[in-house]
């Protein structure tokens, strides 16, 4: 979770939170209602995302691992940003260099991890 509060800025622009995406984590439990209603109803991108940011560092460590298995799926390209140690991530669309792996959280991590830099790689190489 310290990872949340070390690329804060970097997420405050890059997360998406559209409505479907602050649902979704409502109902998985990594937010509460009355807290996904409070996102919904904020106007602006950056205070949505700080107002998700907020609520998902006072949540537990499972609560987090959750709000990452939705994120892997909504918007994967930030994984690695919250897996690794803290912003030591360089990627963009073709190529991703990760460090800093013993910031793992669970081995459930390390598998979304595993997942994410195969599908990468299968993209990069433009296998089917």
């Amino acid at each position: 979770m310290r990872t949340l509060t070390v690329n804060r800025a970097q997420l405050l622009d890059l997360i998406d939170p559209n409505d479907a995406f602050i649902t979704e984590l409502g109902t998985a439990g990594c937010i509460t209602w009355p807290q996904r209603e409070h996102i919904v109803d904020t106007v602006h991108r950056r205070d949505r995302n700080d107002l998700l940011i907020k609520f998902i560092t006072r949540r537990s460590v499972a609560d987090f691992n959750n709000f990452i298995n939705i994120l892997s799926k909504e918007q994967p390209h930030l994984v690695p940003m919250l897996l690794t140690g803290g912003g030591e991530t360089y990627f963009n669309h073709f190529q991703c260099a990760f460090y800093c792996a013993s910031a793992f959280a669970s081995m459930h991590s390390m598998i979304l991890f595993y997942h994410f830099c195969l599908s990468v790689r299968l993209l990069r190489y433009n296998v089917q």
